[in-house]
């Protein structure tokens, strides 16, 4: 069984490029955590948000959008001071921030999802990669994503970062074409 080649050195990552990376995602929920993991990512490797998902999880009430819109100064300092998250004050004031742009777009679309996926024309690009050094760090659609994303009052929302959240919630396949997965995203 032939799987992307970042994916193989520690089960954490096997388990997460088997089960969620890629897969389409369209649960508003999992999606909010998804951007907001990937903006703590900004400029870390991915392992370790990975091995601290968990604590993020219990950190930031589930990733419950109506909570983070509403925390307080005295949260956002017990979170800089949480040694189980990344623990970057930005970030966790744009976490906050996201949530209340986050929860504006769902009001305005009906859900994030139908914002979101409007970037891909609401379905998947797939990708037809061979080597990891074929895929991009960023594509037009990640440009176009983030410049809108922070008109909107996002932050820590990048091109690169934008790119990496595409391919977590599955709007790019970029299985290499020899993955396992692959055709099963594909399929789906």
């Amino acid at each position: 069984m032939k799987r992307c080649e970042w994916s193989t050195s520690k089960e954490i990552y096997i388990d997460y490029h088997d089960n969620e990376w890629g897969r389409p995602v369209h649960d508003d929920q999992k999606i909010f955590e998804a951007i907001i993991l990937d903006t703590f990512q900004a400029g870390l490797s991915w392992i370790i948000i990975l091995q601290k998902r968990e604590n993020f999880r219990l950190a930031f009430d589930y990733f419950d959008a109506n909570k983070i819109a509403s925390y307080t100064e005295e949260k956002v300092q017990a979170l800089c001071q949480d040694k189980g998250i990344v623990r970057n004050q930005l970030k966790i004031r744009a976490a906050v921030t996201n949530a209340q742009a986050f929860l504006e777009l769902q009001r305005e679309f009906g859900s994030f999802d139908q914002y979101i996926w409007q970037f891909t024309d609401h379905k998947t690009i797939h990708n037809k990669w061979t080597s990891m050094s074929q895929i991009p760090a960023s594509t037009t659609e990640s440009d176009v994503m983030s410049l809108d994303l922070k008109s909107r009052g996002f932050k820590f929302v990048g091109s690169t970062i934008c790119y990496a959240f595409m391919q977590a919630i599955g709007m790019v396949n970029d299985h290499l074409t020899d993955c396992i997965v692959y055709k099963e995203v594909r399929s789906s």
